[in-house]
């Protein structure tokens, strides 16, 4: 299975110079944990929902005076699209990270891919899975 079966294309980029205070309230708005910061043919980092809660809240810091910038993570990892799933994990364990860019053979980001589409979508194919899903629903019944 390639990275391109199962990655989100639809990506919203916030900006390093955004406040805190917006992103979140993107977030919210499109309902995601975590947004990439920069443009797609620049990514600069990944600002999550733990950034908010250990880097502004917990240190008292103001959302709206504070910047994605002082709180994002740095590190871009990226796959590309025809990477094989496999590859995709074994980079997310290498660098511990839940989410990957994936960019196109031009080096621009096209989407991202999640540990949570990677394992529901595994889930979702596991033929063992199924099998007990189905035994446990026949036992329900």
């Amino acid at each position: 299975m390639r990275v391109n079966e199962l990655m989100s294309r639809d990506v919203e980029f916030v900006v390093a110079t955004d406040t805190v205070q917006e992103a979140a309230s993107l977030m919210g708005e499109i309902d995601v944990g975590a947004l990439p910061v920069g443009t797609p043919e620049r990514p600069e980092g990944v600002i999550t929902s733990r950034d908010l809660v250990f880097r502004v809240c917990a240190r008292g810091l103001d959302p709206a005076q504070t910047l994605v910038r002082e709180v994002m993570s740095s590190s871009v990892h990226a796959c590309r699209e025809d990477d094989d799933v496999s590859a995709a994990l074994d980079l997310m364990a290498a660098f511990h990270v839940r989410r990957l860019f994936v960019k196109s053979d031009e080096g621009v980001v096209v989407g991202w891919v999640t540990l949570s589409d990677l394992a529901r979508r595994l889930l979702v194919d596991s033929e063992l899975v199924q099998r007990g899903l189905d035994d446990l629903t026949r036992s329900t019944s």
